[in-house]
């Protein structure tokens, strides 16, 4: 006697956005300093039928909610562990900007490691490359 397979719940989330005929999703990665291209990419992305996440802080321009040393710092742990999470919902990466620095590559392969595609606006500074 064959018992049903339990899926993942990657598999229950790709069931889920086919039942919903939801667009496909891309996420937008690379550093706030690249906010206005991360900007562009959304409508380009947006206009060409996508669900589009991004980051939704710049942490590197002032502001109240983070002018606390202290709270700037636990904000980013939760905003890291936010952004891996639309990862996690998106069907696809983009990553905008011409320099990846450690947050980013870090992002990337955790993209890659969930077997998701990764686009570059600036490909050549892809780290598999």
């Amino acid at each position: 006697m064959s018992y049903p397979q339990q899926l993942t719940p990657e598999e229950k989330l790709a069931d889920a956005k086919k039942l919903l005929s939801l667009p496909r999703i891309v996420v937008i990665c690379g550093s706030t300093r690249f906010m206005t291209e991360m900007n562009e990419a959304d409508l380009r992305e947006t206009k060409a039928g996508k669900i589009v996440v991004k980051p939704g802080c710049d942490m590197k321009s002032p502001h109240e909610l983070w002018s606390d040393p202290v709270e700037a710092e636990a904000l980013k742990v939760r905003l890291d562990d936010l952004h891996r999470a639309k990862i996690r919902l998106a069907d696809e990466v983009l990553v905008v900007g011409d320099h990846i620095g450690d947050s980013t590559r870090a992002e990337i392969a955790y993209a890659r490691s969930l077997g998701k595609p990764v686009r570059f606006t600036h490909p050549e500074v892809d780290p598999a490359a």
